[in-house]
């Protein structure tokens, strides 16, 4: 007799990091040699003392007790003290942070958190899927918010109908913008918070990129505005900057009453981060000298692909945030056609603009996460593929 399940998961797709992880490892088990610009998964590793300091934490004879779902005082407090430097931003360690187990983790219990079935939420489009993904668990609907080149990738808020925002609860969007590489126009975060005040709207900044910036560019707190933290939180994660993806550190930070609504949801969900992980992620953030993401490898990558990329008849603007580029493919052609046909022909695992949203059509996402050498061999294998096309 055939099993049955849940009907919200007749809408929930395959992630599409998932979907390209199970595909390059059936091509590598077939003995092909592919090189994936797909993930945005840090190769370089952390600072040898942040490893060495997990290690000692993991020695403790409590380092396997249950931890707190609200975390740790330390560790709140260790963020408030990180906020006030970096960003000039004052917080409540008691009531105003909440550790996460990882950023996608924070923006998916969100959704569940603030959207009930057949409620709308605006995301950014194109954005990071999970602030589709999110609603989708919910059983709400998303709306996209047009994230576009005509409009430097900063929100068009005057294309969000009327009818639309009055009936939407939450607003996500991130900046440096995952997957364009923009950083947030100076006057963003007060738009924001203006729209969300005009239309009763929970807003959230996903602050994963927040170290990741070039050329002078400088990746501020959404909540340096009063007008957003009046109704907004932030996520802020230390993946990217500290290249630990996958030790999953990220806090949910602002607005008292979403946090604290955010984190009763969570009692019912998870138990909190590991209590090693914590202490270890107190210590980071009150270090000054600990190597923080490699931004000079990064923006030597940038450089190098977009040079090349010039080469072969792909032509992209060098992003000011982000580890990744947002590269327009040519005329006549889908990006998940598009490819489909570099990792055939060429080998190379690139991810489809599509997966981010109806407005990603007509690009492809590059990550600069392989060393120079390997980013060399995919471009030069693409522009072979694209010549004997």
């Amino acid at each position: 007799m055939r099993m049955r399940f849940s009907d919200r998961m007749d809408a929930i797709p395959e992630y599409v990091v998932a979907r390209m992880n199970r595909v390059i490892a059936e091509k590598r088990a077939a003995g092909i040699d592919v090189i994936s610009l797909g993930i945005g998964d840090p190769d370089l590793p952390p600072d040898p003392r942040i490893r060495a300091r997990l290690a000692e934490e993991v020695l403790r004879d409590d380092a396997a007790r249950y931890p707190t779902n609200i975390g740790q005082p330390d560790l709140r407090e260790a963020v408030a003290e990180h906020y006030a430097r970096r960003f000039g931003v004052s917080l409540d360690p008691a009531t105003e942070i909440l550790p996460l187990l990882g950023a996608k983790e924070g923006l998916a219990h969100l959704a569940l958190a603030v959207l009930d079935p057949g409620a709308l939420s605006l995301v950014a489009d194109p954005g990071y899927p999970v602030y589709t993904g999110g609603p989708l668990l919910a059983a709400a609907d998303s709306y996209p918010l047009p994230v576009l080149a005509a409009n430097d990738f900063q929100p068009d808020l005057a294309a969000v109908p009327a009818d639309v925002a009055e009936r939407a609860r939450l607003l996500v969007c991130g900046y440096p913008n995952n997957p364009t590489g923009a950083v947030a126009a100076p006057d963003l975060f007060a738009r924001l918070g203006a729209f969300g005040e005009r239309h009763d709207l929970v807003l959230c900044h996903d602050h994963a990129y927040a170290e990741l910036t070039f050329d002078d560019a400088v990746a501020p707190s959404a909540l340096s505005d009063a007008s957003y933290r009046s109704r907004g939180i932030e996520i802020l994660s230390l993946s990217k900057a500290y290249s630990v993806p996958g030790w999953r550190i990220a806090f949910a930070v602002g607005n008292p009453e979403i946090i604290s609504v955010l984190q009763r949801l969570k009692t019912q969900i998870d138990s909190g981060m590991f209590p090693a992980l914590q202490r270890t992620a107190a210590w980071m953030l009150r270090q000054t000298d600990l190597d923080g993401p490699p931004l000079a490898i990064y923006r030597a990558r940038r450089d190098l692909a977009c040079r090349l990329l010039g080469e072969v008849g792909l032509p992209v603007t060098p992003p000011q945030g982000g580890m990744y580029l947002w590269v327009p493919i040519p005329a006549g052609e889908t990006s998940t056609d598009f490819a489909t046909r570099l990792l055939e022909d060429a080998a190379v695992v690139v991810t489809p603009g599509s997966a981010y949203g109806k407005a990603g059509e007509g690009y492809v996402r590059m990550a600069l996460t392989v060393p120079e050498d390997r980013l060399r061999e995919a471009l030069e294998r693409i522009g072979a593929a694209l010549a004997r096309s």
